[in-house]
């Protein structure tokens, strides 16, 4: 990865945490609040497979774990696992396909709000469990549905192209992105 390709993601890491912590704190829906921070591992699992879905949840839950007042590294930990898991169950399918990014992001957002809960509750935060889980997993997963072709088309302009060889640089045989 080149500076350049580095700086772009961090223009958006830096764009989505924005929001995150300005427009989407001030959105409730039932006392919930959106999380749109989760819908980037899932982008680039997408677009970039286990490895480049891994390092940005790795990445990007490290950047919220600074405004959260759970464990340092838990969102990190979590991402990290939503990241692979999306790269790892969408190679095999067409990418540029329309409803990959909203289904991806749905469902893993689910995952990714329940590990969350369950994780934080065995690391010492019994409370997580005794929220709302429910009404925090439709809120979050129906917002990242509905930002992540937004949110794909941004990761995949800020990651680096891979050719079908893994090298950076260029696109794979059918113009897609591996």
């Amino acid at each position: 990865m080149t500076a350049r390709d580095a700086a772009k993601v961090i223009v958006v890491v830096l764009l989505f945490l924005t929001v995150q912590q300005t427009l989407m704190l001030d959105i409730h829906i039932a006392g919930i609040h959106p999380d749109i921070m989760v819908v980037l591992p899932i982008a680039a699992g997408i677009i970039g497979g286990p490895s480049r879905g891994a390092i940005m949840g790795f990445g990007v839950g490290l950047v919220a774990d600074l405004f959260l007042p759970t464990p340092f590294g838990l969102s990190a930990l979590i991402g990290c696992l939503v990241g692979f898991g999306v790269g790892l169950s969408t190679v095999a399918l067409d990418r540029a396909a329309w409803w990959l990014p909203p289904l991806a992001a749905f469902g893993a957002s689910a995952i990714y709000e329940v590990a969350y809960a369950a994780v934080g509750s065995i690391l010492g935060q019994p409370q997580m469990l005794h929220v709302d889980v429910v009404g925090i997993v439709l809120v979050v997963s129906i917002a990242n549905a509905i930002i992540a072709v937004p949110a794909v088309r941004l990761v995949g302009w800020a990651l680096p192209k891979v050719s079908a060889e893994g090298l950076p640089g260029s696109v794979g045989p059918m113009g897609n992105v591996r």
